[in-house]
């Protein structure tokens, strides 16, 4: 199993076998390996692709690709360049994959047919997207209305060291927020508490624009809804500005999505070679056990 199936397994919760309508179904991606036969179904497609050995492992017992070559497939594979993005995105957003070790798997497969995709995806993609239609977002800010690449998910301060918020989508030449309202934006709770972080923005001098599930679906008002912000926006030169990007003192630094995937592996070995070493025999046992305390009988 590979594609979105195996980076499923490996437990990206975005990758629901659904395409980017939310209602298609996509087909469960398989590699047979070299010198087997299988036979494509209605709700599965063959890949003939070489497949090595230390690519495969096992998750809830099915074997499936590594989420480094999982992605690549679903990239190469994908209906588009935005779809290959999402999926690049959201294996980040699971901490699995990270665009520097997508970048080293492309650069090793350079003539694999799709690739020239997986590339320009790459090109687009982001490691602090936290949901597909903020990626979807994002690529028609960049791509239909042609406007700069924005920051995602960067935290915004006060000049004074106070934090604002981490807004979706972030110009910081202009000085905009895009928010993607979901869903789980519908409560009152959730409502109440998104109108007072558009006024914490708003104060700050940032321009405000906000898109629903219904406008990835209409191109053209979205282009003109992020062009009208932008061109009520400040433009104010970084220091005139009340906000900025730059923490404070007080503030944890998130460890960059290599170094966290690097840790888990190291981690993953320790626990390894931990489960690998021969129990101490049973007097050994009772040499590494601390003798009895004396109880003062007087």
């Amino acid at each position: 199993m590979t594609g979105w199936a195996s980076l499923r397994l490996h437990g990206a919760n975005f990758f629901d076998g659904r395409a980017g309508d939310g209602r298609t179904r996509l087909l469960v991606a398989l590699n047979p390996g070299h010198g087997h036969q299988l036979a494509e179904s209605a709700a599965a497609t063959v890949s003939r692709d070489r497949l090595f050995s230390p690519e495969i492992v096992a998750r809830q017992g099915i074997p499936c690709t590594v989420p480094t070559r999982a992605l690549f497939d679903e990239m190469r594979y994908a209906h588009g360049v935005r779809a290959a993005v999402v999926a690049a995105d959201m294996a980040a957003a699971a901490e699995l994959v990270s665009l520097l070790m997508l970048d080293g798997y492309v650069a090793e497969h350079p003539g694999w047919t799709g690739v020239e995709q997986v590339r320009r995806a790459l090109a687009l993609a982001s490691e602090h997207s936290l949901s597909p239609k903020e990626t979807r977002m994002r690529l028609m800010w960049i791509l239909d209305a042609g406007l700069p690449t924005p920051v995602c998910n960067q935290p915004v301060f006060t000049r004074d060291g106070r934090f604002v918020g981490r807004p979706d989508l972030l110009d910081l030449e202009a000085g905009v927020v895009g928010e993607f309202d979901g869903a789980d934006h519908r409560t009152a709770e959730r409502h109440t508490r998104d109108v007072e972080r558009e006024d914490r923005f708003r104060r700050l001098g940032l321009e405000y624009f906000k898109l629903t599930g219904r406008d990835l679906s209409r191109t053209a008002k979205v282009v003109d809804r992020m062009l009208a912000t932008r061109s009520r926006a400040l433009f104010q030169r970084p220091h005139d500005r009340s906000w900025t990007i730059e923490p404070p003192p007080w503030w944890t630094t998130d460890s960059t999505l290599d170094e966290l995937i690097a840790e888990r592996a190291w981690e993953a070995e320790r626990r390894r070679q931990w489960d690998a070493e021969p129990l101490p025999e049973v007097h050994e046992l009772q040499t590494m056990a601390p003798s009895s305390p004396v109880l003062d009988s007087s």
